[in-house]
């Protein structure tokens, strides 16, 4: 069976594995005279634990955003200059700087961004017209051709931005109209949900002049990108012209903080005002009422090899499921800051909820020993104790268990090839669409890319062959659930647990985001009282 978009491999996180080549920092604009005087009185964030614990002894809390500016520490920095065809643009939408031609509400579905509304004129062609009014931080106005330009030079990246992977676009404009025409090779029904992705982010014609892209005074944002130093800070200030309501705080400094003791440190110091992606182990150690959790669209997943070793047996894989516990992972390893998994896809998707009632499985063989190898990866902190729980587990319930632990660039290969019996994996089930169809394909139809399971079910690739096919809306949900329901039936994939975001806030910070799909951050209400 073919599916009309192709699905290359992608990693854990949802991810092309291609990456885009080192670009250079560049700065467009010295920042002004008051933006400079606060840097030079702020004490800068560095990436050791034990060095930012020094620095902030000095410094009262709340201090960060005595200036009317907010300080923020993320956890990785830029691996391709802040490019918005890289993971980079993610960043630039967390700031606010860089906007998208539609946005996607909780469920989804997609909203008016610098696009104020939009139609399919015919199967593979949108029309979206453009908001009036916008001016972009380089002082340029907002055109058809500004909106289509930066459209095309996404197209033509290389490697191409993961929402555009397998998919054939162009954009043409009309000024005259203020409309954009965006064609797909084949009829596309997530057009608009792929232009939601901030790596489609719409940046003014003089981005692109260098042979790079640069987004430094280049974004339509409530803050203008001012200033980059590297993968160590990057500077925004509040941008005047901004078409909707005027951002309430003065700018933006960001510090990349990639060792998270580090970033909970600066949150305990008052060294930052918001701090994203506290790790669990650290979160129990703050002020809660500093500490907001929300749900992620990440499911932990423990996959077993459906066509190869044990697992190959539908009763042995009726099996592993009876044998594990969530309960034991949750409560134990997350600290309680995750959530039990009913199905593939939890509560960050409203929806989810309303899947159908779970279909019947396998009935459980005896393992009798049964010998089995488990593997994960290091990258993210949890999942080696998780693996080391689900052994326990799996061995209480009689199987052999050899336990197999690397980091992940070393150990996808092997994943991919079916080297394992067994796989736990923390994995994004909404990719930049907003859509759960696109890793559903990957990671559970016959020709899946991802399909660490080696799973190859006719139902379920029809299910899913219906689901792509389907319009947004109510039909393409229902039609997700079914083959979610389809997949848990075959227990080729055993959800363990829907991760969390979990997000530091200082005692004066005020409305910024929450966003499980980790696009927003700093919005123009966040503020610090």
């Amino acid at each position: 069976m073919t599916f009309g978009t192709k699905y290359p491999i992608c990693n854990e996180n949802g991810y092309h594995n291609s990456r885009s080549p080192p670009w250079p920092c560049a700065r467009r604009r010295a920042p002004s005279p008051d933006r400079k005087n606060a840097v030079n009185n702020r004490t800068a964030l560095p990436s050791a634990a034990a060095a930012l614990l020094l620095l902030a002894a000095c410094a009262p809390p709340g201090a960060a955003g005595d200036d009317g500016r907010i300080a923020v520490a993320m956890m990785q920095p830029p691996r391709s200059g802040l490019s918005p065809h890289s993971d980079d643009a993610f960043k630039l939408s967390r700031w606010s700087t860089a906007e998208t031609l539609v946005t996607l509400d909780g469920d989804g579905d997609p909203q008016p961004g610098l696009a104020e509304e939009w139609e399919e004129a015919e199967p593979g062609t949108w029309v979206f017209t453009l908001r009036e009014g916008v001016v972009f931080h380089d002082g340029t106005d907002l055109t058809a051709s500004a909106a289509a330009n930066a459209l095309t030079r996404a197209a033509e990246a290389s490697p191409a931005p993961r929402i555009l992977d397998g998919v054939e676009m162009e954009a043409e404009a009309d000024d005259g109209a203020g409309t954009v025409t965006v064609t797909t090779g084949e009829p596309d029904p997530l057009v608009p949900q792929r232009l939601s992705s901030p790596q489609l982010a719409i940046l003014a014609e003089s981005a692109y002049e260098g042979g790079t892209v640069d987004p430094v005074g280049t974004g339509t944002g409530p803050f203008e990108l001012v200033g980059t130093d590297g993968t160590s800070s990057a500077t925004l200030d509040r941008f005047d012209e901004y078409w909707g309501e005027p951002a309430a705080a003065a700018g933006i400094d960001v510090d990349y903080v990639p060792d998270g003791t580090a970033r909970a440190a600066a949150l305990r110091t008052g060294e930052a005002d918001i701090v994203e992606a506290i790790p669990v182990s650290q979160a129990g150690l703050l002020d809660q009422e500093l500490i907001t959790e929300v749900p992620m669209p990440r499911t932990n997943t423990l996959y077993l090899n459906a066509e190869d070793g044990p697992f190959s047996d539908p009763g042995l894989r009726a099996a592993a499921r009876e044998a594990v516990d969530a309960s034991a992972l949750i409560d134990g390893v997350y600290e309680g800051r995750a959530d039990a998994a009913e199905g593939l896809l939890g509560p960050a998707i409203p929806w989810a909820s309303e899947r159908p009632a779970r279909e019947d499985a396998a009935e459980a063989e005896d393992p009798d020993g049964t010998r089995i190898t488990l593997a994960t990866f290091t990258d993210r902190a949890e999942l080696p104790e998780v693996a080391t729980v689900l052994e326990q587990q799996l061995t209480d319930a009689g199987f052999e268990v050899e336990q197999e632990v690397r980091e992940y660039a070393n150990i996808e290969e092997d994943a991919l090839d079916g080297a394992f019996d067994a796989f736990i994996l923390s994995r994004a089930t909404v990719l930049d669409s907003g859509d759960p169809v696109a890793y559903m394909v990957s990671d559970f139809t016959c020709d899946g890319s991802f399909n660490i399971a080696q799973l190859c079910d006719e139902r379920v690739d029809g299910l899913l062959e219906e689901a792509e096919a389907a319009p947004a809306g109510p039909g393409r949900r229902e039609a997700v659930l079914e083959a979610e329901a389809a997949v848990l039936a075959t227990d080729a994939a055993i959800p363990l647990l829907h991760e969390r975001v979990v997000q530091g806030d200082a005692a004066g910070v005020r409305d910024s985001a929450k966003d499980p799909r980790e696009r927003r951050l700093i919005t123009a209400e966040t503020r610090i009282d």
